[in-house]
């Protein structure tokens, strides 16, 4: 369907690959995957034609459409959400106008090969108006963005009243409803919540029917969705058949392969070379040591690539708190509405939590999982009811908005300096290399950093403290994979108290022991791990 047949790319000085090639299957759904920087996204707009490759060819089937979603979702204005969605497959429409056109045109007397040569057209159109999915358009974009949590109250929404994760949702509907023949995704499941990621997951694994291309930082639905693995790095592209598990998997069994036989070659060198150097200055062995010297020049030396960098942390051993860490008793948040009334966002919630529980606060978007995690971490205040922390707690609060907590005209290196004062330079710029910030990267403003790049700073600055209590909102988002597999373990080890909200399954999974829902203004507690929560809550049965 699309060849990238030896593509070689770089920007300035940095070379992404050289030589490479892949294809993108019809019907098949594959996973990008690389350490940042390696050339990801630039694999997306090579295939959209929004970049030329240096070298190499890239060609694609005819009349095949292509649907990129990126994280710049662009202007959105003057339309409904639903307007909105449609808007994409406006040459759909188009060719449905042309198809009534067509049979308006066949009741007037014509000639018979010019009836003929209409009767063709009109043919193909309709057979592409089909194919596009344009008889069930509407339905489609209504279904779209229902799955993905816009429900038919806000489909006639003027597009510019949804806030930014919002808007994001209507251009990946978008995407979804032009139903393309090759589906490029770039991190589509940041700004879902676990019910519209279920649903994307199910609609791509059964409803959509072309290729897929996608990048994300969900390992579980990188996992359900995919069958092949493409990955970009150390300049080259390779490809693995199978889910993430089976590409990670495989790729530690092909770098030992590796090793191995750079450790043989190195040794068969060493001895070549022993043999040159001692024999060199001897003319009864000069024409063995000329064919060894041209032996080893012809040997193409095998390298070892670099491993890819992640964090490396482990929270310090928390001080002791209390065995009661925190008391609910009647908890309540009320909002202000703009129509001067109130919502409730949770209330009548009583309880304990204790030390070295570790517990997911789960529910919809917008379902106030936030407010309650700033209401336990005293970031903002209770309606109702009271909050009485334990003794000798200590929090260490997270917020899924990293410039909440962070001084944006600062640099990462006066950042965590300022939560470690009494700490050397030296000190400092390890922590700093421990969380990726090494060279000049250290002396980067805040403003400056990507998402991943400030939530590695907030994590940094939460590690010098002497927290027994970590209230975490979203701290897997921006984390690449092995990131989120590093905090996971710190997390797993952390002697202390965890409360968190996330909506990595994979990452839930593995860390709690009890979890709390929000939902529609209740408070429900399931004394158990998460899979427990799913099975006890009828989840287990919507995902499967």
């Amino acid at each position: 369907m699309i060849h990238l047949t030896n593509i070689s790319k770089q920007h300035g000085s940095q070379v992404l690959f050289t030589n490479a090639s892949f294809q993108i299957l019809p019907g098949v759904r594959t996973g990008l995957v690389g350490p940042n920087g390696a050339g990801k996204s630039t694999i997306f707009r090579l295939i959209t034609g929004e970049e030329e490759p240096d070298k190499g060819e890239i060609s694609c089937a005819r009349k095949t459409v292509i649907g990129y979603f990126s994280q710049e979702v662009g202007e959105m204005s003057g339309r409904s959400a639903l307007a909105e969605t449609m808007s994409a497959a406006g040459e759909v429409v188009l060719l449905g106008e042309r198809i009534k056109e067509m049979e308006a045109a066949m009741g007037q007397p014509m000639a018979d090969n010019e009836m003929e040569a209409l009767l063709e057209r009109y043919g193909d159109a309709v057979e592409e108006f089909e194919h596009r999915g344009g008889y069930d358009l509407e339905t489609r974009a209504q279904t779209v963005l229902t799955g993905l949590g816009i429900g038919p109250e806000d489909f006639s929404r003027p597009v510019e009243s949804f806030s930014g994760g919002w808007k994001m949702r209507i251009a990946l509907a978008k995407i979804l409803t032009l139903n393309p023949d090759v589906l490029l995704l770039d991190e589509p499941t940041n700004h879902l919540d676990v019910e519209s990621i279920i649903w994307l997951e199910n609609w791509l694994s059964g409803e959509f029917k072309g290729s897929l291309l996608m990048t994300t930082h969900d390992r579980e639905f990188m996992n359900r969705v995919v069958s092949r693995i493409i990955e970009v790095a150390n300049q080259t592209i390779t490809t693995y058949s199978g889910n993430y598990d089976f590409y990670e998997t495989e790729r530690a069994i092909r770098r030992e392969q590796l090793e191995a036989s750079y450790r043989r070659q190195q040794e068969m060198l060493a001895k070549e070379e022993e043999f040159i150097a001692r024999f060199a200055a001897r003319a009864s062995h000069a024409a063995q040591v000329q064919s060894r010297v041209k032996k080893i020049e012809k040997i193409e030396r095998i390298e070892i690539p670099a491993e890819q960098r992640t964090i490396k942390f482990m929270f310090p051993t928390p001080p002791r708190s209390g065995d009661d860490v925190i008391k609910l008793e009647g908890l309540g948040k009320t909002w202000e509405r703009q129509d001067g009334g109130q919502r409730s966002v949770f209330g009548g919630v009583s309880g304990m939590i204790r030390r070295g529980q570790k517990i997911a606060v789960v529910g919809v978007n917008g379902a106030g999982k936030s407010t309650f995690l700033k209401v336990l971490a005293g970031q903002t205040e209770a309606t109702s009811g009271s909050v009485t922390i334990g003794a000798n707690v200590n929090i260490g609060y997270f917020s899924q908005h990293a410039m909440d907590i962070l001084d944006p005209g600062k640099t990462v290196l006066d950042t965590v300096q300022d939560a470690m004062p009494m700490a050397n330079l030296g000190v400092v710029r390890n922590l700093c290399a421990a969380f990726l910030f090494q060279g000049d990267d250290i002396y980067k403003r805040i403003d400056k950093l990507s998402g991943g790049e400030k939530s590695r700073v907030v994590l940094a600055t939460m590690l010098v403290k002497p927290v027994n209590l970590l209230v975490l909102d979203e701290p897997t988002n921006h984390l690449d994979i092995g990131s989120r597999a590093v905090l996971l373990e710190a997390l797993k080890e952390f002697s202390g108290t965890v409360i968190l909200v996330s909506h990595d399954r994979h990452f839930l999974k593995h860390l709690v022991d009890r979890v709390f829902e929000i939902d529609h203004g209740e408070m429900r507690v399931y004394e158990g791990d998460y899979e427990y929560y799913l099975f006890k809550s009828g989840q287990a049965d919507r995902a499967a």
